[in-house]
């Protein structure tokens, strides 16, 4: 027995509009992590040297970051390939693709500030405010699940400090209470 292909009625027509909006988002994004990469890339370039480090302190991130750039700027060249195949989304399909990606956007506002915050801060202090924030936009409401997620956030900021400074002996940075 065989099956013809079902004709693309509406349902087609969906993944046709919201290809292109996942295509759009996905240059997009690419492209704000690509400049992100290039200002980290350049930055790392000044990070000090030291006598047990051959290639430079700045070698490992700089090869990390250059093939996250990579990446990024061949899934910009992909997505932008198959863009013009794709027919117009409707308006209003890029807003409800944020919000359907709002948890992720979130978190990922969240990481900003955290980076933003570490400088001043400190990891301690920072990873603590980050991880409680982030369990918070997750879902945890009611006081127990309050006390669970303070805990996760106290052990995973105060305990990842305390592992780094005594037994890996990797200062992070200290902040205002350190």
């Amino acid at each position: 027995m065989t099956h013809s292909p079902r004709p693309a009625g509406r349902e087609g027509a969906v993944e046709t509009t919201a290809s292109q909006a996942n295509a759009r988002a996905h240059i997009v994004l690419n492209a704000a992590l690509a400049m992100l990469f290039v200002g980290l890339f350049a930055q790392s370039a000044s990070l000090p040297s030291s006598m047990w480090e051959p290639l430079g302190a700045g070698s490992f991130p700089q090869l990390v970051l250059g093939a996250l750039i990579v990446i990024n700027l061949a899934i910009i060249v992909q997505e932008a390939k198959r863009y013009p195949r794709l027919a117009a989304p409707p308006h209003g399909l890029v807003r409800d693709w944020l919000w359907r990606h709002r948890l992720a956007m979130g978190v990922l506002g969240l990481f900003a500030l955290f980076s933003l915050a570490v400088p001043v801060l400190g990891f301690p202090l920072s990873a603590l405010a980050f991880l409680l924030l982030v369990q918070i936009l997750l879902g945890a409401r009611r006081p127990r699940s309050l006390i669970i997620a303070l805990v996760i956030a106290g052990v995973f900021s105060f305990g990842l400090d305390w592992l780094f400074r005594d037994v890996f002996v990797i200062s992070l940075p200290r902040g205002p209470l350190g």
